[in-house]
């Protein structure tokens, strides 16, 4: 968190939250009311002050005031690049994830990775470049529509990813379930009797 925030937070502890704002799309990108913000340096502020409480609600600390997030589908949005030569994901924030824990893909073919930062769906521009670290049960390379085929449900395939030193087998998984198996809420609200901006 920046050291202004901190600083903020010390001097006006009791601010109230904000709620129904600030929004998370599947791409990564901020959003005020709806619409996009084209600042790269507000992005920036938000994503060095992005952090979640211990009820699973995502906040941005504006200063002294918490800004609660709604997310379109989870957390963290993965981006995938290239650094020396091999793929690697990197979350919305700008934070590297160096290992995946758990990879799912929903019933719309969306793929969700929990990393070593934290749980986020892989934005959608970048699946394609991502199909190459995909392999069968046997190891052969799988590719792009080797997802599609996965999310439908077709009998008998399996499909891993290949990140670092390990191999993660991708299972299907609901997404409405995802809120609840990562503690995470959608749409945070305040609690009975919080004061709300």
């Amino acid at each position: 968190m920046d050291e202004t925030v901190l600083r903020a937070l010390a001097k006006w502890p009791n601010v109230p939250s904000v709620y129904g704002w600030l929004g998370l799309d599947r791409r990564g990108q901020w959003l005020i009311k709806g619409e996009r913000i084209a600042n790269p340096l507000v992005s920036a502020f938000i994503n060095r002050n992005y952090e979640s409480d211990l009820e699973g609600r995502w906040y941005f600390q504006n200063g002294p005031q918490r800004v609660y997030v709604r997310l379109e589908y989870t957390p963290y949005v993965h981006m995938v690049e290239r650094r020396d030569g091999d793929l690697a994901l990197t979350t919305h924030t700008g934070v590297a994830a160096t290992q995946v824990r758990e990879a799912l893909i929903d019933e719309a073919g969306a793929l969700v990775l929990r990393t070593d930062v934290g749980v986020g769906v892989v934005c959608d521009r970048d699946l394609a470049a991502l199909a190459e670290l995909l392999v069968t049960d046997a190891g052969d390379p799988a590719d792009e529509s080797s997802l599609a085929e996965l999310a439908s449900g077709v009998a008998g395939r399996r499909l891993h990813l290949l990140y670092g030193p390990r191999r993660v087998l991708i299972a299907p998984a609901a997404s409405h379930e995802l809120p609840a198996r990562f503690a995470f809420m959608l749409e945070p609200r305040p609690a009975p009797g919080e004061p709300d901006c």
